[in-house]
């Protein structure tokens, strides 16, 4: 999303871009492989490089940095724009040759509940190699702009995520498929992983006094056993309806109609899914974490992170005062979308690269 939002627009200015893509699963499981064209070279204007790498999903994320670093030392670019920790770990190797490097940290992705081992180790390595030897480094918060200066002594650039306005759209395929109607549900709509909080959510419904379904959306990702989790959770209330992944005007529609959006998260880089929801219009509901409550200001309800209790006592007071659900779905699209306007993001980023 965040990659296909700058490619398009700097393409649309008049650069050649080429992005790299990781031949291999789909990000929300095999199921889905059908749904997306994996192997396309181009895409509005953009060359796609797409980089074999092994099955084993232990290892393919780190045969395709090393594989893809090496196929961009030949590409004869101005720049090389690496995004997340992971792939920073290589980002010592076009800086040894000379080539400038952007690094865009979108979060602390060793925070995450599904590492360990081997792999928090080697998400820390990325993050140190991009501090070292970057030319530029972009995060998303104004809290990790602060995070790199304390742990590395770094200066970054704060370049935020964007949104575009949504097309809003009515109850025709989740009415057919789930028999939703609108405002008659509770939104969750993220990666299905220990750090998205989702289990906060679904043990903080249980005690809700409502006739408001909940609605869970979202793939896995390396976290099958949790999935598991939730899905046990979940079939002892019937009022929980997990969709798995959507895209396209299923995923429109479930934005378009929530009574409210939740997001309760114990870590985030900056929740794309939030500035959506927040485009649509929707009343959102979100974890006290700095990554979220830079986001919404005023326009939107935050609760103590990992408690229960409050998310409890927060949904529920929304629930019982539609009015104010009313008011914060009136001025949640046009603020998100004024203070993140991708056009504006575009421009900075490519500032960035002119340096």
């Amino acid at each position: 999303m965040v990659v296909e939002e700058l490619s398009t627009r700097m393409v649309a200015a008049g650069n050649e871009v080429d992005a790299y893509n990781r031949k291999g699963h789909h990000v929300s499981g095999k199921s889905f492989e059908g749904k997306s064209n994996g192997n396309l070279s181009e895409y509005k204007g953009i060359k796609i490089l797409v980089i074999p790498t092994f099955r084993n999903g232990n290892l393919n994320a780190f045969i395709y940095s090393v594989l893809a670093t090496f196929r961009a030392l030949f590409g004869h670019y101005d720049c090389i724009h690496f995004h997340a920790e992971g792939p920073c770990a290589m980002l010592w190797l076009p800086h040894l040759c000379g080539i400038r490097t952007v690094a865009t940290i979108h979060g602390l992705d060793w925070q995450r509940a599904k590492w360990g081992g081997f792999a928090v180790k080697y998400l820390r390595f990325g993050e140190k190699i991009a501090a070292k030897y970057a030319d530029k480094i972009v995060v998303l918060s104004k809290n990790m702009k602060q995070y790199f200066m304390d742990e590395h002594g770094r200066k970054v650039e704060f370049i935020p995520n964007g949104i575009s306005k949504p097309v809003k759209r009515g109850t025709n395929i989740i009415s057919q498929k789930w028999g939703l109607q609108k405002d008659t549900y509770i939104l969750f709509l993220a990666r299905v992983v220990p750090e998205k909080g989702l289990h906060y959510l679904i043990d903080a419904y249980r005690e809700l006094n409502t006739s408001l379904k909940l609605v869970i959306v979202g793939g896995s990702s390396h976290t099958d056993g949790y999935i598991m989790e939730i899905k046990r959770k979940a079939a002892e209330d019937r009022r929980i309806i997990i969709t798995d992944f959507v895209q396209g005007e299923e995923l429109e529609e479930l934005y378009s109609n929530s009574y409210l959006y939740v997001l309760p998260s114990d870590v985030e880089g900056m929740p794309l899914s939030l500035l959506e929801a927040m485009s649509y219009g929707n009343c959102c509901v979100v974890s006290d974490i700095a990554e979220c409550t830079e986001i919404i200001e005023d326009k939107a309800v935050s609760f103590k992170k990992s408690n229960v209790d409050d998310l409890r006592d927060k949904l529920q007071w929304l629930i019982d005062n539609v009015e104010i659900v009313e008011v914060f779905k009136k001025e949640a699209s046009s603020f998100i979308i004024g203070k993140y306007n991708w056009d504006v993001i575009v421009r900075e980023t490519l500032r960035l690269y002119a340096k």
